[in-house]
């Protein structure tokens, strides 16, 4: 190939040009530039290594290959010059000419041989929601991996971690219109595109919005795209589902610049208030009915108990709110995570990376924080709840392996308190229940005893929640068949245990609740 080209810093985003992305969607189609067949061209080892940012292996795979496929993969995802009579035949419609005129590349000249380097990330996505299963391409800018350098401060963030986990715990359902706040690359926008009549992206940064507006020309999605800060764009409009992956990241303040202002993790305010103000904000927009689902960190502060600082933002929201804590990292632990996120390391700035490491010690530890929770938060405004009902509120922690996508669990969840909100006690017992088909019954006996020394109720999917139940819950729910209304069942448990059948529904009833709300029992058809 010819000399390199040089390098170029912040390119533009890449154009949305309608007749060139249908020949651009095309093309990455007929060359199967897809998750599976980039793994069929390199192989299951590189493919895992890919997932881990590790190029090595698959460029070695791909070192002699002119696969259109293959092509594709060193251009867009592992950063590496290529031909343009290469990439010509990986883009038969579209052509170099074509990528050029979008934006997506950059050229050394116009012979065959002249070499062509990619100006962002275009990256196969498949995935499974709540939804469904569907298939994209994103663009966004070249990640560390494909710059084998540092990001910039103003990087657009493509598909992450974080954002695979917000696509999987929405809910799914219809919706008449859905807000993404802090859309960034707009990869959740496309989700709710899937099951919303309307969707309004938000962002800050109007690169990012410009990437969005690519990816859904790509997708064929239809997206109403804003700039502005969080919710300042939708002002007075009302919306059945928010989702917000948004900038909240914990990030030192003050002089120096050693940490770095990266627009897509950093929101501009000390500590956690930026998903506090999130939380306790984002009820001005929900319509009634309406689900709010965003991440977040929070930190755990000496002295003062998460689950009682988390929830005193529900308290502000007026919501019902449910917030889940995944994970816990102390100050040291979030400070590595979020230098290796930055591409700052000792090898490459001792100096700075260190006082960038002091800095974000010395920031929590002026708040006290002994340790910054990752989870998400599930806000919902009642539909049709008057001043007189009281919302429901949920601040735990699960760390263990859930079933995802966990979309329909929440929504389950969110139908299961609306049943029970509008049921007294006894209401509760006339209703017919039954036990969900992934709920096994699990008993431990000693050896040697009759009777099972522990009873446990687990479900198989969702949250994975075991409940321990006493001989009386354990009885009631094997008997749930949809066949006997709870009373029924608790008058025969009476009898049979014999124990006063007033005094066991007043036990069970708290019990069933729960098992309600958490899945395990369904109502009976």
């Amino acid at each position: 190939m010819s000399d390199p080209i040089p390098a170029e810093p912040a390119p533009a985003a890449p154009r949305a040009e309608p007749a060139d992305l249908d020949l651009l969607r095309s093309d990455l189609t007929a060359a199967d530039y897809t998750l599976d067949g980039v793994r069929a061209v390199i192989g299951d080892v590189a493919a895992g290594a890919l997932e881990r940012e590790e190029a090595w292996p698959a460029r070695r795979a791909t070192a002699d290959l002119h696969t259109p496929a293959a092509v594709l993969l060193r251009l867009f995802q592992l950063g590496e010059d290529v031909a343009r009579a290469d990439l010509d035949g990986a883009l038969a419609g579209l052509g170099t000419a074509g990528a050029e005129r979008l934006g997506l590349v950059t050229t050394a000249g116009a012979g065959g041989g002249d070499a062509v380097r990619a100006r962002c990330d275009l990256t196969p996505h498949a995935f499974v929601d709540a939804a469904g299963e569907a298939q994209w391409w994103i663009a966004s800018d070249r990640s560390e991996l494909a710059r084998r350098g540092a990001i910039g401060e103003d990087h657009v963030l493509g598909v992450g971690g974080a954002s695979r986990t917000l696509a999987q715990i929405t809910v799914r359902d219809p919706r008449e219109r859905v807000l993404d706040v802090g859309t960034g690359c707009g990869i959740q926008a496309l989700h709710a595109a899937q099951h919303a009549r309307a969707v309004v992206g938000t962002d800050v940064d109007p690169r990012a919005l410009a990437f969005a507006r690519f990816n859904a020309g790509l997708a064929g999605a239809d997206l109403d795209l804003r700039e502005g800060s969080m919710l300042d764009p939708v002002r007075g409009e009302t919306f059945d589902l928010v989702v917000s992956n948004p900038p909240f990241v914990i990030t030192p303040r003050g002089p120096g610049g050693q940490v770095g202002d990266f627009t897509y993790r950093d929101g501009g305010q000390v500590g956690d208030d930026v998903v506090r103000s999130l939380v306790t904000t984002v009820g001005q927009v929900l319509a009634p009915g309406g689900v709010a689902q965003l991440l977040g960190n929070w930190e755990h502060r000496r002295g003062e108990a998460w689950r009682e600082r988390v929830g005193e933002w529900l308290a502000e929201a007026g919501l019902d709110g449910w917030v889940v804590q995944r994970e816990v990292q102390d100050p040291a632990e979030y400070a590595e995570l979020w230098l290796r996120d930055g591409g700052l390391t000792p090898d490459r700035d001792r100096a700075r990376y260190e006082a960038a490491y002091g800095a974000w010690l010395d920031d929590l530890a002026s708040r006290d924080v002994e340790g910054v929770g990752f989870g998400f938060v599930t806000l919902r405004r009642p539909a049709g709840a008057g001043a007189e009902v009281s919302p429901w509120r949920r601040v735990e922690e699960i760390t263990g392996t859930v079933a995802q996508p966990l979309g329909g669990a929440i929504a389950g969840v969110l139908r299961a308190v609306d049943l029970l909100r509008d049921l007294t006690p006894e209401a509760l017992l006339e209703r017919r229940w039954q036990v969900a088909p992934d709920v096994s019954d699990e008993r431990f006996f000693t050896p040697g005893e009759a009777s099972p020394r522990v009873m446990l109720l687990r479900a198989g999917g969702g949250f994975g929640r075991t409940v321990r139940a006493e001989t009386g819950l354990a009885a009631f729910v094997g008997a749930c068949d949809g066949e006997l209304t709870g009373a029924q069942i608790v008058a025969a448990l009476g009898a049979l245990l014999e124990v006063d059948a007033t005094a066991l529904a007043a036990e069970l009833e708290p019990q069933l609740r729960g098992l309600v709300t958490d899945g395990l029992l369904l109502p009976a058809p």
